[in-house]
């Protein structure tokens, strides 16, 4: 008989620095308005390049809390499902929004494992139009990630998809503080 080992949770995770609309992974994370009616930044590259379909299904769902997350098909994208989180806007620290950016990584990890998937690929959720410290965020991330994958084999991958090389930098600077 043999046994298969399973990846430890830092092997399976990893950054990238690309576009998250080209990915083809199970799914992708929209950092999405609470209303998650598209926007600008990484939720309106989502919506754009998933097509009209994905407006529709979105007004269906009557909006999304900060913290939380919902689904939907990936429509004209490459991954068969998005997963909306809606972040928190950066308010100094002082309005909850490390518990609220760790619920939307943990909130989009609980509908992965719903849905089967397999491979999953975040932004920088809040770190945009949100204001959130990328240097704060990414840490946020990688150890909440690393935290349900610690207790979920079933997620094979997680990417970290940075935009920017500064962006990019600072998570794998993150990461090698796990």
């Amino acid at each position: 008989m043999t046994t298969e080992s399973i990846a430890t949770p830092q092997e399976r995770m990893g950054i990238i620095q690309g576009d998250i609309t080209k990915l083809t992974v199970d799914a992708i994370v929209n950092a999405a308005k609470s209303s998650l009616l598209g926007g600008g930044g990484v939720d309106g590259a989502i919506h754009h390049a998933a097509g009209e379909d994905l407006l529709s299904e979105c007004q269906q769902l009557n909006g999304c809390p900060t913290g939380q997350a919902k689904i939907t098909d990936g429509y004209l994208l490459p991954a068969k499902y998005i997963i909306h989180a809606v972040g928190p806007t950066w308010r100094e620290g002082k309005a909850g929004e490390p518990e609220l950016l760790a619920s939307c990584y943990r909130e989009s990890l609980a509908l992965a494992k719903m849905y089967d998937i397999k491979t999953i690929a975040f932004p920088a959720i809040s770190c945009g139009a949100y204001g959130y410290p990328i240097e704060l965020a990414a840490k946020v991330a990688l150890e909440t990630v690393y935290g349900v994958l610690c207790q979920s084999p079933s997620i094979l991958g997680v990417s970290f998809v940075c935009f920017s090389d500064a962006d990019y930098d600072t998570y794998v600077e993150a990461f090698g503080m796990l």
